[in-house]
């Protein structure tokens, strides 16, 4: 299956921190602690790495969040 073009942890964390000033005090530390999770979600602090075909170059971002909330 092909990772969309956009996805959700694109948008937090491009836009989080911004929204998450402009919603402080209305927004539970569950809600937080979800958002912060998407936000990491393939990345290298969660163990999210890129996969590199040798044969014809095509990259593949792999690893998704390990961890509940």
């Amino acid at each position: 299956m092909r990772r969309p073009k956009l996805e959700v942890a694109d948008i937090f964390q491009r836009h989080g921190a911004d929204w998450r000033r402009a919603n402080a005090g209305h927004v539970s530390l569950e809600q937080l602690q979800v958002m912060a999770a998407i936000e990491q979600c393939r990345s290298a602090a969660l163990g999210g790495h890129v996969e590199r075909c040798e044969d014809c170059g095509h990259n593949r971002i792999a690893g998704s969040v390990r961890k509940s909330v």
